[in-house]
């Protein structure tokens, strides 16, 4: 067995991932051991698999990669696995709960303390730990998710097989692919957010490259004078299929909402809780909560 003895399971918002530390490079899964872990019947269930690690002890990433991370300050990587055993090139909610996790190791600081730098295959997430705060809940952080690159508004039709309608979607690229459909907008012909069924994966056209993560969206408020927004959202993720939560699917949401409305502040809810989504010109931040739920010692 390539995984170590002891595991722990821990969410954020929902979004859930068994996680382990690594320090020296010793316990790199297999696709068959993440697919078991992940399992909510035969494992001990989750979205995902995070290992926090060195980016030297990485397969996938290349030696001057490494380098480059450490020269930017992430002495630890978020080594992410879909709950299907393949790789992902970033989760929003799992730095969130990577960052929980190394505070309680001791790898990283506290409420007030530096911030916490973290490689992922979608380059250096840095999160700022805020402790307890209204709405989001305990144990927050705010992260810096780094640039964005989103493409036509509307330019994709989205479908879910057994369901009646449609709705138009937009391309985001987070570091990882998302086509995001804002619902009751005039477009949509799809039931409302919550009559979805989202264990069924949506279909997109024109069919992108690569696969992607679909987000579905209600605005719920907005206020142009505040420059703030109130939405409801829900997303079907690549290699796991609905999720409470999804990081990238949360700032994905909120730049499709800025190209929608011009506001900037997203406070977005998803079955797993609140999040909050702010959007600059560069970057977007996403802030929200992170569990540590327990430790697991495998037989």
């Amino acid at each position: 067995m390539s995984i170590p003895h002891t595991v722990y399971k821990a969410h954020a918002t929902g979004n859930d991932f068994v996680i382990y530390a690594d320090p020296d490079g010793e316990f790199e899964p297999t696709a068959d051991e993440v697919r078991f872990l992940c399992d909510r019947h035969f494992g001990i269930g989750g979205d995902g698999l995070l290992r926090l690690t060195h980016p030297e002890h990485v397969r996938d990433v290349s030696a001057d990669t490494a380098a480059d991370l450490h020269a930017q300050g992430a002495e630890w990587f978020m080594d992410y696995r879909n709950a299907d055993g393949s790789l992902a090139e970033m989760c929003g909610n799992g730095t969130r709960a990577t960052a929980l996790f190394a505070q309680r190791l001791g790898y990283a600081q506290g409420v007030g303390g530096e911030p916490f730098r973290l490689g992922t295959r979608a380059g250096v997430k840095t999160l700022v730990s805020l402790g307890d705060m209204a709405p989001c809940g305990h144990d927050v952080f705010r992260v810096d998710m780094g640039p964005w690159k989103r493409g036509e508004t509307d330019a994709f039709n989205v479908t879910i097989p057994g369901t009646d309608g449609s709705a138009r979607g937009t391309f985001v690229d987070m570091g990882n692919p998302h086509v995001v459909s804002v619902l009751e907008d005039g477009e949509s012909t799809l039931p409302a957010v919550e009559a979805l069924n989202l264990v069924t994966k949506p279909v997109v056209a024109p069919v992108l490259e690569s696969d992607q993560n679909a987000e579905f969206v209600r605005i719920d408020s907005q206020d142009a004078g505040t420059d703030t927004g109130k939405a409801t959202m829900r997303v079907n993720e690549r290699g796991v299929g609905e999720t409470l939560s999804c990081g990238t699917g949360l700032c994905a949401t909120g730049i499709t909402l800025l190209a929608k409305t011009g506001i900037h502040h997203w406070t977005i809810t998803v079955r797993g809780g609140t999040l909050q989504v702010d959007v600059r010109d560069d970057r977007v931040f996403l802030t929200g909560s992170a569990t540590l739920v327990g430790r697991i010692d495998l037989l």
